[in-house]
């Protein structure tokens, strides 16, 4: 099996030294590159191959937003995952709508890192569950109105599966109708919703308090 390559974009060379050695202790991950801020990347993704991008949010000369937008864009199999820190709840939709599949706390356990490196590769999306409670507590103080996007019975249940994590067969199987039948209701929401892809789906599930965590 080839081994997972990584590439670790932030600004604090301390903390990316730290996190490359646990990456590397496992034996289907390599680091393969490191990058300081956003434009380091652009160049970076260039020469190097990676499959994930742990992207910090907030960098000098170009931040993890912009970079992800434009990283896309020159490869756009490359899955990013963003490293957050407490207090920057207002860039989640931002970075979800750049393209980031996924959000971990800087502070995370290295085993929750890995899961989440796994599960972007499997096609899914992950967001740190400390992460997830303190985007509903902002969303909470906000007192926004809930917009279900008149969702169908149907939909809100493939919707909270997909939050689940459950891929497009297992939702299937779960709920005993053809994948195809599923398909066609992700398609469904991600038009109703406005979302471009799993991650939006889940912060508009959250937000829209049709899950709870």
């Amino acid at each position: 099996m080839d081994r997972i390559k990584i590439i670790i974009i932030d600004d604090h060379q301390l903390f990316r030294n730290g996190l490359k050695i646990l990456l590397n202790s496992f034996p289907d991950f390599e680091v393969t590159g490191e990058a300081s801020n956003g434009e380091e990347f652009l160049k970076l993704i260039q020469s190097v191959s990676a499959d994930i991008a742990l992207m910090d949010i907030n960098m000098p000369e170009l931040d993890g937003i912009e970079a992800t937008k434009r990283g896309l864009k020159i490869v756009p199999s490359i899955n990013i995952i963003a490293l957050s820190m407490y207090g920057e709840e207002d860039y989640y939709y931002r970075m979800v709508d750049a393209g980031a599949k996924g959000f971990l706390l800087k502070d995370s356990d290295i085993s929750e890192v890995r899961e989440a490196i796994l599960t972007v590769m499997k096609g899914g999306s992950y967001f740190s569950q400390e992460l997830l409670y303190h985007v509903i507590q902002k969303i909470k103080h906000r007192e926004q109105e809930s917009k279900a996007a008149n969702l169908s019975r149907r939909e809100k249940e493939i919707l909270a599966r997909i939050c689940e994590g459950l891929s497009n067969q297992e939702i299937a199987d779960t709920l005993f109708i053809s994948k195809r039948t599923v398909d066609k209701h992700r398609a469904n929401l991600l038009g109703k919703t406005n979302s471009k892809n799993t991650a939006s789906l889940i912060l508009f599930a959250i937000k829209n308090k049709l899950i709870e965590i």
